[in-house]
């Protein structure tokens, strides 16, 4: 019956059928069903009148207690409640209080909350038209109760046909037409009723279940153009469109920009991006009467309906821009949600030919709202992509900046020098010979800078498996390019590191062996990884010349004093760890950087 509904009214938000939902709502009724029959024996057992005083009375009732005892056993013991089962036991829900209320002083007695429930159960279930359907059928076996009372049993003496009956009393007063037609209406209005509040109910959970899935395919992994393309599709499908139009500009600069998604024959597309100029701005983003619009054409002649910025409806609502529009777009109707992100960008969202027919104003209003909730979060991922831009502008100045004050600058010297030899080879030829070992080494100097700075610009992917193998091969082609003696130790037989915490890590231990030969003269270095339950700890050691001072600093006291390796300093704070510095001026340095397993990675870099 839920994916009936669901065909019955394809254009509203529905909240996905979870197997172990059902399972438990079913588990629910059926407690329920168990404990309104042991209530219903103990009130004939309080108040024998109210069933008769026969033995029957309790069997009837205990067979409705075993009936919901089974469905309960069932229940546990099925992996799932499949439709069919569903409907079976609502069936019998529904014949059961038609059929004891004959013997139960009719149907205002107490036994009358076995109507209750069955509607009940049904707008747990369901939803408004099940409910009503309900109320229904329970209506027309109350009449057709009547029918038989008065045409067939009253003509047969009045009697009971079966003998285990009686001691049972049928009250045929209760079922006389006129009392029945106001609890006719009164369980009519109550299915109403019932099932209007599961529709709505329902209705706001699937509200929140679309917010939810459109909110989740924002990613900052997948881009701006990834993150509008599964929107895109996720409000094709909710509003089942053909097309989806984003226009938008840029306030400062005029640039305009169109995006297109199709959905053609179930076939959603890929986003694409269009020819757009500063003229698109007057046909998409001006003189719309709204913030959201729903409008129709139909033989030449338009039908508007408009928001404003509170959700409301506007008085009136001019078709101009519409008119417009259309002249560009061919649609028979169309959805334009207004946007604009942090003063910069202005825009509209289009969404032509949406298969809406009723209650329209409702869904104008909760799509005005899914864009608002979602347009921030698409605004976060561009401004985080435009960040990234600049971040990467900026790290390629400073390479620039590297290989300019660097690696260049020695290479003219190198260049000049060479020239003053090959001058004075001719007259000194002597000297050459320790010139020429001097540019070697000065040769053989940058050459290492500049791997340091290629492997500063590779991208890290390394994990938890792969790390420490990683930092062992970093620390054998740091002795073999160095010369200086370098050894890895660990006692760690299986890390269980983040991914981020592992390419921090990595980054700090080679900064480290970067600064050891740039500015220790040191001749030996031992990098030690070592774990705790509460935190991992990396030690970078050297016999070098040391940091200008003595003793022993935390991060803190090395920020006060303006001192220790700044790069360091920074990735340790992206892996909320704590580093400290020993120094010996003469006898060594000594990093050790602790990173709680509780840390998270930062985003701010």
């Amino acid at each position: 019956m839920h994916a009936d509904a669901n065909r019955r009214f394809p254009d509203r938000p529905q909240a996905a059928a979870d197997p172990s939902e059902i399972r438990r709502i079913e588990r629910w009724l059926a407690t329920a069903r168990v404990f309104l029959a042991i209530s219903a024996l103990a009130a004939i057992y309080m108040d024998p009148t109210q069933l008769g005083q026969a033995p029957v009375a309790y069997g009837l009732l205990g067979f409705y207690l075993i009936h919901g005892v089974l469905v309960m056993t069932l229940l546990r013991r099925r992996q799932q409640s499949t439709p069919a089962f569903r409907v079976l036991v609502h069936t019998a829900d529904i014949v059961w209080p038609a059929f004891i209320s004959i013997f139960a002083e009719g149907p205002r007695s107490p036994f009358f909350l076995f109507f209750f429930f069955v509607l009940a159960a049904s707008a747990y279930r369901w939803g408004l038209w099940e409910t009503l359907s309900t109320a229904a059928a329970e209506v027309a076996l109350l009449w057709i109760e009547s029918f038989l009372l008065f045409h067939v049993w009253a003509t047969r003496g009045g009697s009971l046909p079966w003998r285990f009956l009686s001691g049972l009393q049928i009250n045929a007063k209760e079922f006389e037409p006129k009392r029945l037609f106001m609890l006719s209406v009164y369980l009519l209005v109550m299915g109403v009723l019932l099932g209007y509040l599961a529709r709505q109910q329902k209705r706001l959970r699937g509200e929140k279940a679309a917010v939810t899935r459109i909110l989740s395919k924002v990613r900052v992994e997948a881009g701006l153009t990834g993150t509008l393309q599964q929107i895109s599709r996720e409000v094709l499908r909710m509003c089942r469109a053909e097309r989806l139009l984003v226009a938008s500009q840029e306030i400062h600069s005029q640039r305009m920009f169109l995006g297109e998604l199709r959905n053609d024959t179930g076939d959603v597309s890929d986003f694409v991006w269009l020819d757009a100029g500063p003229r698109d701005a007057e046909n998409y983003l001006e003189d719309f009467p709204g913030e959201a619009i729903y409008a129709s054409n139909v033989g030449g002649r338009w039908s508007v309906i408009a928001l404003d910025s509170e959700g409301l409806r506007m008085a009136s609502a001019s078709s101009e821009a519409l008119a417009r529009l259309k002249q560009r777009q061919s649609f028979r109707s169309v959805i334009a949600i207004s946007f604009i992100f942090g003063g910069e960008w202005r825009g509209r969202v289009l969404v032509f030919n949406p298969a809406w027919r009723l209650e329209i104003q409702e869904k104008l209003r909760f799509v005005l709202d899914l864009f608002r909730q979602a347009g921030p979060a698409v605004y976060n991922v561009y401004l985080l992509h435009r960040l990234r831009r600049r971040a990467g502008a900026a790290e390629r100045a400073r390479f620039a900046r590297e290989l300019h004050d660097g690696a260049v600058q020695s290479l003219i010297a190198v260049e000049m020098q060479v020239d003053v030899l090959r001058r004075q080879a001719e007259t000194t030829p002597a000297v050459v010979s320790g010139e020429l070992g001097r540019i070697q080494g000065l040769l053989r100097e940058e050459v290492l800078k500049l791997r340091e700075l290629m492997q500063q610009m590779k991208s890290i992917d390394v994990d938890d498996r792969r790390f420490m193998s990683v930092v062992n091969d970093t620390v054998e082609r740091f002795e073999r390019e160095t010369g200086i003696s370098a050894r890895f130790v660990t006692d760690i037989e299986k890390l269980q590191m983040p991914g981020n915490v592992c390419r921090e890590m990595l980054r700090i231990v080679q900064e480290g062996l970067v600064n050891v030969r740039k500015h220790s003269k040191a001749r030996h270095a031992l990098v030690r990884l070592s774990s705790t339950d509460s935190q991992w700890s990396l030690t970078l050691e050297d016999d070098g010349k040391g940091f200008p001072f003595s003793g022993r600093l935390t991060q803190d006291e090395l920020d006060r004093m303006g001192k220790g390796p700044t790069i360091i300093k920074e990735r340790v704070r992206l892996i909320a760890g704590a580093l400290t510095v020993e120094s010996n001026p003469g006898l060594g340095t000594r990093l050790e950087v602790k990173v709680p397993k509780g840390g998270e990675v930062s985003d701010e870099r």
